[in-house]
């Protein structure tokens, strides 16, 4: 660990300006990301007395190596230019609300000549009207609901296509989910009010279409048709089930996201409730740990800036109204970023009375149920995860903790498409942002050892490369303006190459003592010493050490065993997935395949303006410029590829070697 006084600035040249800082590690990596009003007073406040830190900030003052900073002209500035660092750079202290989820929406296209009806996340399309957001679990059902009074269509333009062509309606056409609209039974026309129909009740207008169905099931009993009755009760009955889930709790013209929070000294746990129309439509969950002292001021602050800024399209998403427990910090720039997202004016309040302060305390209860169970649950994952890198750190007699581990695996059928995969575990979970995949050809191809120390060798040559280049000092860096792009020290950082620039303490290989060894050699012609290896064979489960004639042989109720076993299944189904990707595209070949400067994009150009292989090879130069990104060289390649073909006897129609078929590209 780096003692934080060998890379404090000097106080003097620390501005006492608005501005936003970053602690870097020793391999360049942004590790944290704050902004302050006065530069000066905030990061002096990390060295002045490092011990009297809290416990996760004095862990990310003696795991950096340098502090830089950018001044700006507002706090405006700095809020915008502290979100896009933290989400491009991605700090591990950073506080960050994660719940692996995005918005579900119920979408309707009607831009659509045949609107369908869909879940829908991430961002907006234009023709599509959306109501939500919804639980994962709620939309589902709700929807199923409401396709048996509202028939409107579901499925994908692919079963479309199919249906219209067969003259056949799928599934749901048969079960009356649908009003298929692709065979005729009903028109483009009817089909479009129906999905009107659905918007209505979506939109709050449920007690029109239930108080029709219910007259309409009068007059059925009238008529003595009980079966058509019958099933305008069943109707209606689903309709109610519909409008009951979502329940008024405000009034019908309320818009709102009402968030509350619950924390203690180490975590925090949010909830928000999706009020839309005055109903409940969703409901979100995310639980953090803290790095400084924050504030609760200060910790709105972070979720606003991170719920509302994920979306690069958030008009609609951002309601009238959001409603927190207490102002947050820069809540005049906050307000003035969000009004400017959401494209009209948004207002942040604290309720104090009625119906709003009552469904806070609702939101309150669920933010304090939810961090006990998250306390519960932790409490044996962590247990677990760190007895389980303790024991492997004991058993290979390692002299550094295991805080990142990486993983290989050779994949191949008979030495043909050889790949390899690398997964990699940090802290005993998984971070497949950098698993990586490698592509074998060559003598390295020749069989797995060769094929484990060519992955090494490329792995750990990136490595060295970033880890020679100039990484930046204590100090002021350039202003990139708010909202834009880092400077161009951060690009080198932070492309493919960068996550190559963090080493692992080991590096696991599936296999055993040859692919060991081989691991091994390639890390020593590197002159790379601080990285052990270790195999995880797979007949007996022994693990190999380097130059050694016995295996390590781990208990078999071992944690730490059970970690490397799931380790290796992750990188052998990385590589396995991989290696079928890359056999499909090779079973598929053309006499197209080879022209040079003919990509696939041109080669779908041509077989869509000739219709043919066969019409393409009769086709002149001049006759093939006239298919869309065919230029007058290209044509020539073409046709001087399609002779040689020919005159070599290689002229044979495409074939799927996998089925047979031959294919006309």
């Amino acid at each position: 660990m780096a003692d934080p006084a060998s890379y404090r600035p000097q106080t003097g040249e620390i501005p006492t300006t608005p501005g936003v800082y970053r602690f870097r590690d020793p391999h360049g990596r942004v590790i944290y990301v704050g902004k302050a009003k006065n530069l000066r007073s905030r990061l002096n406040s990390y060295f002045a007395n490092p011990a009297g830190l809290l416990p996760k900030t004095h862990a990310m003052v003696h795991a950096a190596s340098s502090v830089e900073w950018t001044m700006v002209g507002s706090e405006l500035e700095s809020l915008q230019l502290e979100y896009t660092w933290i989400k491009e750079f991605k700090p591990r202290f950073n506080v960050v609300f994660r719940d692996d989820k995005t918005y579900p929406y119920l979408a309707v296209s009607m831009g659509e000549k045949l609107p369908r009806v869909q879940v829908m996340r991430g961002e907006r399309r234009k023709g599509t009207r959306y109501f939500g957001p919804y639980t994962a679990g709620a939309i589902r059902e709700t929807m199923d609901t409401l396709l048996r009074v509202f028939p409107v269509r579901s499925c994908s333009p692919g079963v479309l296509k199919r249906a219209q062509a067969s003259g056949r309606p799928c599934l749901l056409g048969y079960i009356d989910k649908c009003s298929a609209p692709c065979v005729g039974r009903v028109t483009a026309e009817e089909h479009r009010a129906i999905a009107e129909d659905f918007c209505s009740f979506m939109g709050g207008e449920a007690k029109r279409f239930i108080t029709r169905l219910e007259k309409e099931m009068g007059a059925a009993v009238a008529e003595l048709d009980y079966e058509r009755a019958a099933r305008l009760r069943d109707d209606i009955i689903a309709l109610r089930k519909v409008f009951e889930r979502n329940a008024v709790v405000l009034s019908e013209d309320t818009d709102a996201d009402v968030f509350a929070l619950h924390d203690d000294d180490l975590e925090a746990s949010v909830q928000v409730f999706h009020v839309r129309g005055g109903r409940v439509r969703g409901q979100r969950g995310w639980v953090v740990e803290k790095v400084e002292d924050a504030t609760t001021p200060e910790l709105i602050e972070h979720l606003l800036q991170q719920v509302y800024g994920e979306d690069s399209d958030n008009q609609g998403r951002i309601p009238r109204e959001v409603l927190v427990p207490e102002i947050p910090s820069n809540h005049h720039e906050l307000l003035e970023w969000l009004g400017g997202l959401r494209g009209a004016k948004v207002d942040i309040r604290v309720p104090q009375r009625g119906d709003k302060a009552a469904l806070m305390s609702t939101v309150r209860e669920n933010a304090e149920q939810a961090l006990k169970l998250h306390k519960v649950r932790r409490a044996g994952d962590i247990t677990v995860r760190s007895l389980a890198l303790q024991e492997l750190q004991e058993a290979l007699d390692l002299p550094v903790p295991l805080l990142r581990i990486e993983c290989y695996d050779i994949s191949h059928v008979q030495g043909t498409n050889v790949v390899a995969s690398m997964v990699v575990v940090e802290d005993g979970l998984p971070k497949k942002a950098d698993y990586r995949k490698f592509s074998i050809t060559g003598a390295a191809a020749s069989d797995d050892t060769a094929a484990m120390h060519d992955v090494l060798t490329r792995r750990f040559r990136h490595y060295l490369q970033d880890k020679s280049a100039q990484l930046p000092k204590s100090g002021e860096v350039p202003n990139p303006g708010a909202g834009e792009p880092s400077s161009s020290d951060d690009a080198a950082l932070t492309g493919a190459k960068a996550r190559f620039a963090y080493p692992p303490n080991l590096v696991v290989v599936d296999g055993g003592q040859p692919q060991v060894n081989a691991a091994a050699r390639a890390l020593a012609e590197l002159g790379i010493d601080d990285v052990y290896v270790v195999g995880l064979a797979k007949r007996l489960e022994e693990v190999w050490l380097p130059d050694s004639d016995f295996p390590v042989i781990l208990p078999r109720t071992s944690q730490g065993l059970y970690l490397l076993q799931r380790i290796r299944d992750e990188a052998h189904r990385f590589a396995i997935t991989f290696h079928r990707q890359k056999r499909g595209k090779a079973m598929t070949v053309s006499v197209l395949d080879g022209v040079p400067g003919l990509g696939e994009a041109k080669r779908k150009a041509l077989v869509a303006h000739f219709g043919s292989l066969k019409k393409i090879k009769a086709a002149t130069a001049l006759e093939l410029t006239a298919a869309k990104g065919i230029g007058p060289a290209l044509a020539e390649a073409v046709v001087s590829h399609l002779a040689a073909a020919g005159a070599s006897g290689e002229a044979a129609p495409a074939v799927n070697m996998t089925t047979g078929e031959i294919l006309e590209i």
